[in-house]
């Protein structure tokens, strides 16, 4: 009787995959290595007391999302993208985002000496808004605007106010690590060999067309694996857009005047065929050189919110991506070995990246 059941629940659970329907009681498998054993974006089920096009499909106790398909039969196939063992750091100094955007606080750092002063021993403190800098965004940063719910159902009060707790906090991602395959689309270098023109500092997109493009000429198919692409479930997906090159070019003065009247990033737009894409390729995080990843302001909802809180995909930004570039060029791979050590803070709401990059 019991292998009866199991054959039964096997074959419908073939038949959902087959025919395009995942029932409501769907859970992902963070082993799964075929895309087609994944929902789409517009096969996601509806699952009652879940916003429409959520993904929170690995238990009401998950904190990780998409993380979980880092799993160590994933980092070790990853580590098979080292060639030369050069290691990038991807992190920008934080004396150079100097003032941060969006009116939050400068970080500061002073010294103290140790004790009574009878030893030559210093202690330093560091005040700073964690994002200042090469950073991620965590599942408790930007909710869903409609429904007013973080990932997987994390709430407003389970951040401020008495019943407030560390659910989805910044905790989670450092214990597990970020670690797997990153894959970096450089559209910065492929638009200046175009001669395609766009402003970093306005809101400019760069679309599905253009990533698609880029990856073209680097050798790349951004389809899935499993329909003969080279995106794999948990990959790392970089977005060079070119904003990082021209803000660090910028005089001092120039940083205060941007700060001080922004108008807007260039980023990847929000679409359609972006979110499908962004959504059915199963990234465990997107990261950009930009501030928002996407293009800001957006127009509409914001990637954010399902990025993050519908997705659960871990969103990285203001990162490095100069020298990584280059050496993926040099080489003509672009693919690579990824590892970040996120904060280990208590409910914290974003990090610093804190990410490498090992060619």
């Amino acid at each position: 009787m019991f292998v009866s059941k199991v054959t039964s629940l096997l074959f419908l659970a073939n038949v959902c995959w087959s025919y395009g329907e995942f029932p409501v009681s769907f859970k992902y498998d963070k082993n799964v290595m075929d895309h087609n054993k994944l929902p789409k974006l517009s096969q996601l089920p509806k699952v009652p007391g879940h916003p429409d096009g959520s993904a929170w499909l690995w238990g009401k106790e998950d904190q990780l999302g998409r993380l979980n398909f880092l799993t160590p039969k994933r980092v070790l196939n990853s580590m098979e993208e080292v060639e030369s063992g050069e290691v990038i750091p991807l992190n920008v100094a934080v004396k150079d985002v100097d003032p941060p955007l969006f009116g939050r606080e400068k970080f500061n750092h002073t010294f103290t000496q140790f004790g009574d002063g009878s030893l030559l021993i210093f202690d330093e403190r560091v005040e700073m808004n964690t994002q200042t800098a090469s950073q991620w965004d965590g599942f408790r940063h930007f909710a869903h605007a409609k429904s007013e719910k973080l990932y997987n159902n994390c709430t407003k009060a389970d951040i401020d106010g008495p019943n407030a707790n560390s659910k989805c906090g910044m905790q989670n991602w450092a214990k597990h690590g970020i670690v797997g395959r990153g894959m970096l689309i450089d559209f910065a270098s492929y638009a200046e060999k175009k001669g395609i023109v766009m402003d970093p500092f306005t809101n400019e997109n760069i679309t599905l067309a253009h990533l698609k493009a880029v990856a073209k000429s680097q050798g790349l198919d951004l389809r899935r694996e499993s329909e003969g692409g080279d995106v794999r479930i948990g990959d790392i997906f970089l977005v060079r857009t070119g904003y990082g090159k021209a803000y660090m070019a910028l005089t001092p003065a120039e940083k205060k005047e941007m700060a001080d009247s922004f108008v807007g990033a260039i980023g990847v737009q929000k679409s359609p065929e972006t979110m499908e894409f962004l959504h059915d390729s199963y990234f465990s995080a997107v990261v950009g050189d930009n501030p928002a990843f996407e293009t800001w302001p957006p127009v509409g909802e914001a990637l954010h919110e399902h990025i993050l809180s519908l997705w659960g995909v871990a969103l990285g930004e203001i990162w490095d991506l100069e020298r990584l570039a280059k050496g993926c060029q040099k080489r003509k791979k672009w693919t690579f070995f990824l590892t970040s050590a996120p904060f280990n803070i208590e409910g914290g709401i974003a990090s610093w990246a804190n990410a490498i990059a090992i060619l």
